[in-house]
C-alpha cells in the first residue's frame, strides 16, 4: 500500500450530531483517559492500518485517544498475552485477528485461552482471500490448477506468509479438501511471500485480498478463485474457491476484545460506537478499501463468528498435523 493511501485510509471522519449526542451520552464515566489499542503485528501491514482506521474513529466518537502499540512478533501471542493479564477495566483492548483463531489450536501450551480469557466486543471486517499462482504456471481456472497439481506432485510449491497463519492454514484446508500434495514454503510475514511469489520462487499460494489485488491488477499474479461464499466486488470477475471445491471457505476474521471480567457497560459502549462507524459512509468506504466486508452486530455476535472460526481451524490444525516453528 502507497504511503499517501495509507494515510488517506487513517484520516479523520465527519462525524454526524445524532452519532456524536448518543455515544457521548452513553460514554460519561469511560473512557476518561487514554485507551491503549494493541495490535500483534508490526507497523504498516494489514492489522495495523485496520486497527488505526479503528482507533482514529474511537478516539473521535468517544473523546479520548485510543492510541495503537504494535507488539509484533511471536504470531501475535505475546500482543494477546499483554492484554489477557492487563486490568479488566476498557484501557487496553486488543485487535482480534485470525491469528488469535488459529493459534488456540496450533500453539498447545500458552499461558492463557483466549475463549476463556478474551471477550468478544465487536466485528470489524471479513476478509476474503485470494487463491494466485505465478504467470508461469499454465492453469487458467482451480480446476485446471488441480489437475496441473496432481500431474506435477511434489513439484509445486505453495508460499506462505508463516506458519500458522491465515494463509498457511487456508492452503491446508484446500489440500486437505483436494487431495493435494504441495510442499509450503514458509515466508516470515506477508511482504516476503509476495516477493517471492512474484519473483516465481513459489508457484501458488493464498493472500489476503488487502495485499493480493494490486499485483494481480498488475498482471504480476493471477487469481484464480477468492475463498468467501460469494464473490468479491474488489475482483467481480474471480469465481469463488467454493464453484469448484464445494464446501470450501475461508477468511480473516477481524474485530476488537477485551480482557475477561471487563463490565459489560464498557463492552456495550465499545461496541455502539464501532457499529456506528458503519452507518458512517466515509468509514464505510474506508474499511472497504482495505478489502474486507463489514462485520457488524452485538458482542454475543462477534463471539459466537470468533469461537467458529476458532473450531474450524482447530480441525484444519489436527487434519494437516501443523505444529509451530
Amino acid at each position: 500500500m502507497r504511503r499517501r493511501d495509507f494515510f488517506g485510509l487513517v484520516a479523520g471522519t465527519a462525524m454526524t450530531p445524532s452519532i456524536l449526542g448518543s455515544l457521548a451520552a452513553q460514554a460519561q464515566t469511560y473512557p476518561t483517559k487514554p485507551v491503549r489499542f494493541v495490535v500483534g503485528f508490526p507497523a504498516g501491514g494489514p492489522n495495523d492500518i485496520l486497527g488505526r482506521i479503528v482507533a482514529t474513529w474511537l478516539s473521535e466518537k468517544l473523546g479520548q485517544p485510543f492510541v495503537i502499540e504494535n507488539r509484533g512478533g511471536g504470531s501475535s501471542n505475546p500482543a494477546t498475552e499483554l492484554v489477557v493479564r492487563s486490568p479488566a477495566d476498557g484501557y487496553t483492548i486488543l485487535l482480534m485477528g485470525p491469528a488469535n483463531a488459529i493459534n488456540a489450536s496450533m500453539f498447545p501450551n500458552l499461558p492463557f485461552n483466549v475463549i476463556r480469557d478474551m471477550t468478544p466486543v465487536a466485528g470489524i471486517t471479513r476478509e476474503p482471500l485470494v487463491m494466485v499462482v505465478h504467470p508461469s504456471v499454465p492453469a487458467k481456472t482451480v480446476p485446471e490448477f488441480i489437475a496441473y497439481a496432481k500431474a506435477n506432485t511434489g513439484k509445486v510449491r505453495m508460499a506462505s506468509t508463516g506458519n500458522g497463519s491465515s494463509p498457511h492454514v487456508s492452503g491446508e484446508l484446500f489440500k486437505i479438501m483436494t487431495g493435494l500434495t504441495m510442499p509450503v514454503v514458509h515466508y516470515q510475514g506477508g511482504g516476503p511471500a509476495l516477493k517471492a511469489m512474484i519473483a516465481g520462487e513459489a508457484e501458488m499460494m493464498f493472500e489476503p485480498m488487502s495485499a493480493s489485488i494490486e499485483p494481480v491488477r498488475s498482471g504480476k499474479l493471477r487469481a484464480l478463485g477468492v475463498t468467501t461464499t460469494e464473490r468479491s466486488t474488489a475482483l467481480p470477475d474471480v469465481p469463488t474457491m467454493a464453484a469448484s471445491v464445494p464446501g470450501y471457505e475461508a477468511s480473516a476474521v477481524t474485530g476488537i476484545g477485551v480482557p475477561a471480567g471487563t463490565p459489560q457497560e464498557i463492552i456495550d459502549i465499545l461496541n455502539k460506537a464501532v457499529n456506528a462507524a458503519f452507518a458512517d459512509p466515509a468509514m464505510k468506504a474506508k474499511l472497504a478499501d482495505t478489502g474486507g466486508n463489514l462485520l457488524p452486530g452485538s458482542p454475543a455476535d462477534f463471539a459466537k463468528v470468533f469461537a467458529g472460526e476458532t473450531e474450524k481451524w482447530a480441525k484444519v490444525v489436527k487434519a494437516s498435523g501443523a505444529k509451530p516453528n
